[in-house]
């Protein structure tokens, strides 16, 4: 099926429970209040993500340990989509190719030098919001260059070109018209934390935001990233010897990944300590709950200037993270903990309190956004929009894919999940029951009784690898290493 005539058929079966869902502005609703809201305008987007936050960080979300009273306000006022993924990445940066993607719309194989820069001939989410008319802002964390940003933002502070750095000291650029952003013009700002920083920026825009336009807000924080440095207040609201370990906890993983000295891995000893371990998922948490106030700031300055009932929000996060599952700290692999990510939507027309348990992307949203505000998805655009599942529960994906380097490849389906590795000549595989294991510890890749999902997950990995163009180095040697 071609992909436009896939994308029409996709919105047509998507309209068709807008009503059922009390749509006011899906694109195609010819309800007189949905008419009406159109004439005056397209609604808002504020679009909140963070960096390294895990899926299962979220209070409302059955996180009984974690204090985020403002991600769990999105979750009671919004659709949560409960299993949201990152494909992966070609870098050990995982963040850079999981922004280009969602940016970009485009899968894995079709980044540049891993989404470290977007070609034109990629149209961005912001640039075909800002041609259809939008004011579109953004502050924080651009991991994909400058010329990428200058063409998507009319507006902006506080911005970050880069992937960490010091939370007290980020270096951050003012908003440039020209797009030039020159390195030796980068002002330091000490003393404030980066998600205060970014936050500031993200108040200050709402708040003195006068125009009729409708606006494109991207608020993208570096927490919970480290350097993991939450202000005094919200680090003492976590005692470490209270924090319960995961189930999945390990003092080394248990082969060689691949990937098992990269800079995220020597951030603790080996072997793991429970205490180092648990120290760990204080400083992570800690961070979340100071972003979540932070949120709330931008939640508050929404609704005092009117603007809540005519913006989506959108929070969702680049990727996930170990903190001492598997014996692993980092996102450098293909287990749940790293590439599952929260996904929230609210808005109008948006189900309230519901959740979703359809497979999906995170660079979905590019063309569900696109649908939603009723602005053209452009040809470039290669995901699926998920409002059939956001308004129907309509899957849109069968199975996912998942890669990471040359060295890790990854499939799952509603229930069952395979990891295949090719490391140094060495092949391990990995196949797990997701329904009865989440915390992926009993490997089923040798038993007997699950041989034919093993098959079937390994026939639609192949597949998977054609669709995509994978033309990884992994493939070739795949068929002939040894299993272990």
């Amino acid at each position: 099926m071609k992909k436009q005539t896939r994308r029409q058929f996709l919105k047509t079966t998507a309209l068709a429970g807008a009503s059922a869902a009390g749509c006011s502005l899906l694109p195609g609703c010819t309800s007189e209040h949905c008419r009406a809201g159109r004439q005056k305008k397209r609604p808002n987007v504020l679009f909140l993500f963070t960096d390294d936050q895990r899926f299962d960080t979220i209070g409302a979300l059955g996180n009984e340990e974690i204090i985020t009273p403002n991600m769990d306000g999105l979750v009671r006022t919004g659709t949560t989509f409960t299993r949201a993924y990152i494909m992966g990445s070609t870098s050990g940066a995982v963040c850079m190719p999981s922004r280009a993607m969602l940016m970009s719309g485009q899968n894995l194989f079709d980044l540049t030098d891993s989404g470290k820069t977007v070609p034109p001939e990629h149209t961005m989410l912001p640039e075909v919001l800002r041609k259809a008319g939008y004011v579109t802002f953004a502050t924080g964390k651009w991991h994909n260059q400058r010329q990428p940003f200058a063409r998507c933002f009319t507006a902006g502070a506080n911005i970050f070109f880069g992937g960490m750095s010091d939370h007290y000291a980020v270096p951050v650029n003012d908003f440039d018209p020209a797009g030039e952003y020159p390195k030796e013009s980068r002002p330091r700002r000490q003393g404030k934390h980066s998600s205060e920083l970014f936050t500031d920026a993200a108040v200050e825009f709402l708040r003195g935001y006068k125009d009729d336009k409708p606006f494109f807000v991207y608020v993208s924080y570096t927490a919970p990233h480290d350097p993991r440095t939450a202000p005094k207040k919200y680090r003492d609201m976590y005692d470490p010897e209270k924090l319960a370990l995961p189930a999945s906890f390990m003092a080394e993983h248990p082969f060689d990944n691949g990937e098992m000295r990269i800079r995220d891995e020597k951030l603790a000893p080996w072997p793991r300590t429970p205490a180092e371990i648990r120290k760990h998922i204080a400083d992570y948490y800690a961070m979340i709950t100071h972003v979540d106030a932070q949120i709330g700031r931008v939640l508050d300055a929404l609704r005092e200037t009117g603007h809540t009932d005519n913006t989506i929000i959108v929070f969702s996060a680049d990727n996930g993270l170990a903190v001492g599952r598997h014996g692993l700290l980092g996102k450098q692999n293909l287990y749940e903990h790293s590439i599952h990510v929260p996904l929230i939507i609210c808005g109008p027309g948006i189900p309230k309190a519901e959740k979703r348990t359809g497979l999906c992307y995170i660079h979905d949203l590019y063309p569900t956004l696109c649908e939603l505000v009723d602005v053209p998805v452009p040809d470039s655009v290669k995901t699926t929009s998920l409002l059939p599942l956001l308004n129907r529960g309509k899957p849109v994906h069968s199975t996912l894919f998942f890669a990471y380097k040359d060295i890790q490849r990854a499939i799952r389906d509603d229930r069952y999940k395979l990891i295949e590795y090719s490391v140094e000549g060495n092949r391990t595989t990995q196949l797990f029951d997701l329904n009865t294991d989440p915390a992926e510890l009993n490997n089923l890749a040798h038993d007997a009784a699950y041989a034919s999902h093993l098959r079937r997950l390994r026939t639609e990995l192949l597949g998977w690898k054609d669709h995509l163009g994978d033309k990884s180095p992994f493939w070739q040697t795949f068929t002939t290493q040894k299993e272990s």
